[in-house]
C-alpha cells in the first residue's frame, strides 16, 4: 500500500494532483482541501495517500492532513452509499472541524448543501457515525481536551480516532487505549498507544 507521497508537484487542477517522485509522475484524486495547500508547480510536495483498489482499477487519492484522510476512510468505510468520489465531495464542500461539528450537532441541513451528498445521504452520515460506530463521542473527547490544554487526554483521543479509522469498535478503541494509558510511566504518545493497542487488538 502506497502511504505517502514525497515530491515535486508536477501539476495541479482542483481534483488532480501529479506528484512527480524519482521521475514516475503519480495522479492523486484531491479534495479541495488539499489543492488550496498546494505549492505552485515545481514545488515540494508531501501528500498522504489512501490506495483505493477495485476489480477496475487501482486508484491514489492524496490528503494534505491526517484529519482529512481519515474522514475519507472513515466515510468510505462506514457509511452505506458513500463511495471514494463522494467522500471528496464532502472533503471538498466542508472543512473537517466544521463536518464534525455538523454530525456532533445534527445539522442535516449544512451537511445536505455540500454538493452531492442532499438530504437522506445526510441523514444517512449523522445516523451510522453517531449511533453505529461512536465515532461522535471520540470527536467530542478530543474538542474537550484540546480546549482544557490537556495532552494526556488529546493523546488518548487521538489514539481512538486513529484506531477507529482503522475499523476498530469506538467502544473497543476506548477500552483497550484507556488501559494502555493509565499501564504508561512515560508521557503517553497517540502514535506508541495506536501501536500498542493494535497489538491487544489482534
Amino acid at each position: 500500500m502506497i502511504a505517502f507521497l514525497r515530491g515535486k508537484l508536477a501539476e495541479a487542477h482542483p481534483h488532480q494532483a501529479i506528484v512527480d517522485v524519482g521521475g514516475v509522475g503519480y495522479a492523486t484524486n484531491i479534495p479541495l482541501t488539499t489543492f488550496d495547500k498546494l505549492p505552485q508547480p515545481g514545488g515540494e510536495v508531501k501528500l498522504l495517500t489512501h490506495h483505493h483498489v477495485t476489480e477496475r482499477e487501482h486508484t491514489l487519492f492524496g490528503f494534505f492532513t491526517n484529519d482529512e484522510r481519515d474522514l475519507f476512510r472513515l466515510l468510505i468505510d462506514r457509511v452505506s452509499g458513500i463511495g471514494p468520489k463522494m467522500a471528496l465531495s464532502v472533503l471538498s464542500g466542508m472543512p473537517v472541524p466544521a463536518f464534525k461539528d455538523a454530525v456532533i450537532r445534527n445539522d442535516t441541513a449544512a451537511l445536505a448543501r455540500i454538493k452531492g451528498v442532499g438530504k437522506k445521504t445526510a441523514e444517512r452520515i449523522v445516523l451510522e457515525l453517531k449511533d453505529k460506530v461512536g465515532v461522535v463521542d471520540a470527536w467530542q473527547a478530543a474538542e474537550v481536551a484540546r480546549g482544557a490544554h490537556d495532552p494526556r487526554q488529546e493523546a488518548v483521543s487521538d489514539a481512538v480516532l486513529g484506531l477507529i479509522a482503522l475499523g476498530y469498535k469506538q467502544s473497543d478503541a476506548q477500552k483497550t487505549v484507556n488501559e494502555l494509558a493509565k499501564a504508561a510511566t512515560e508521557p503517553v504518545r497517540a502514535d506508541k498507544l495506536i501501536r500498542d493497542a493494535l497489538r491487544s487488538l489482534q
